[in-house]
């Protein structure tokens, strides 16, 4: 039973992960082709979570209503699949509004998001502790092809598709085939054995008694760093789709080679960056990470060369990687095992209304400029200065005690995520597929 249990797991993580790719990542690029606007396909990749993170607050709720872990997260990605087929409608008649696009999306996120505590919960008493790091460091290199593979085709798609409504209707096709990925995925969840938790032994924490923490322990400080980074990384991340496609012109195919050589290069680092946090500790990755970060908006300001543009996406993926690996070694490891769903479920809306913050300032000041070239570079610069400033929260973390443990060990899965150029803080959350952090 344990064995078919890891085989649908592992099936269960590529097939969301081709839905990431295939799906997810192109929304912004859909808003932008059915020319609703640059700051609206900015915002799409954003506001839509706010929503959905608030909505799923009801997940520890959920779980208890149902009596089962695994009830709940294939209902959450049943929902999820299903939200995708609205998407298949709107490319194909080319009747949509903005509303009808984010109502979708934040039902989208509100189920994506509604199974990521509880599938983490349930992963943890379903898998041995003695198999976890040897599983999923496998499960997150076949998860981490197909999202790959899922934003590789999806590029190649839309490049061969030329112009107009044939330009739009093929995303039909790549909604389509996310909606049946995240199908195949709901189905190997089901696939799964349930566990036998005490449900109703969960300890609940509201989302005061989690802010209370945060301002009086050292993880609290993590916490006032991670979401204070959060918000000044999202005041550009979401814009740099529609700068590509609208402003630089990129090819369907450059854009997807842009996005995957950020990804790419953090899935063949990780091992260089396990091995280093494991000898000089999760600090250091933190302090490189959290300094590589502050000037990558800044640096997209300095050329248009795509081959520049590639090296700098280099630079980000390192730097984006290092941070989620110190990010992931020491916030996990203070959350109470009875705590993880509902401590999960109150973050992912610290961490959404983060990002709608940064966001929604981004689109604001890219609107109040006039979205010009010259106002994506003063929006950029503005990121990496607000960037800048959160080195001082930095400090107080890295000077803090925080225990962390070695690589990979209390690590269940990070969720892989591709929605912007630069990775959003806390993607790697533990989640529902496996970098993402989907």
């Amino acid at each position: 039973m344990l064995r078919s249990n890891l085989r649908a797991s592992v099936v269960d993580g590529g097939a969301f992960s081709v839905m990431v790719g295939i799906g997810e990542t192109y929304l912004p690029a859909f808003v932008l082709a059915l020319g609703l606007g640059e700051a609206l396909a900015g915002l799409v990749a954003a506001v839509p979570m706010l929503g959905g993170s608030m909505l799923q607050m009801a997940a520890p709720w959920g779980v208890r209503r149902l009596g089962s872990l695994k009830r709940w997260v294939v209902a959450c990605a049943l929902l999820q699949a299903v939200s995708l087929l609205p998407l298949v409608y709107f490319a194909l008649t080319r009747r949509v509004s903005v509303w009808a696009i984010f109502l979708v999306a934040t039902v989208y996120w509100a189920s994506g998001l509604g199974v990521a505590p509880a599938w983490n919960t349930w992963m943890g008493a379903l898998i041995p502790r003695r198999l976890r790091a040897h599983f999923f460091g496998r499960r997150v290199r076949i998860t981490q092809a197909c999202l790959l593979s899922g934003l590789v085709a999806g590029g190649l798609i839309l490049q061969l598709a030329g112009g107009g409504d044939a330009k739009v209707h093929l995303f039909a096709a790549l909604f389509g085939m996310a909606m049946l990925s995240r199908l195949v995925s709901a189905r190997y969840l089901a696939a799964q054995s349930d566990v036998p938790l005490p449900v109703e032994e969960h300890r609940v924490v509201s989302l005061r008694e989690l802010i209370r923490r945060a301002s009086h322990s050292a993880d609290g400080r993590l916490v006032a760093y991670l979401l204070a980074l959060q918000t000044t990384a999202q005041l550009a991340s979401p814009f740099f789709t529609p700068y590509m496609l609208e402003k630089l012109r990129f090819p369907y195919a450059l854009f997807m080679l842009v996005l995957a050589t950020s990804y790419l290069t953090k899935v063949v680092a990780s091992p260089m960056l396990g091995r280093l946090a494991a000898r000089h500790g999760a600090r250091l990755l933190l302090r490189i990470g959290g300094a590589g970060i502050v000037p990558l908006a800044w640096l997209w300001t300095l050329t248009d060369d795509w081959r520049w543009l590639l090296l700098i996406q280099v630079a980000s993926g390192l730097a984006w990687g290092s941070f989620e690996l110190a990010n992931l070694l020491m916030f996990f490891e203070t959350i109470r095992e009875d705590e993880r769903t509902s401590v999960l479920t109150a973050f992912n809306f610290l961490n959404a209304l983060a990002t709608v913050v940064g966001a929604s300032c981004g689109a604001w000041l890219l609107g109040h400029l006039g979205e010009t070239k010259t106002a994506y570079h003063t929006m950029f610069t503005v990121s990496t200065l607000a960037r800048a400033a959160t080195l001082f929260l930095q400090a107080r973390v890295v000077a803090g005690n925080i225990r962390v443990p070695a690589p990979a060990e209390q690590t269940l899965a990070v969720r892989p995520a591709l929605g912007s150029i630069e990775e959003p803080i806390l993607s790697s959350l533990p989640g529902e597929a496996a970098p993402q952090r989907r």
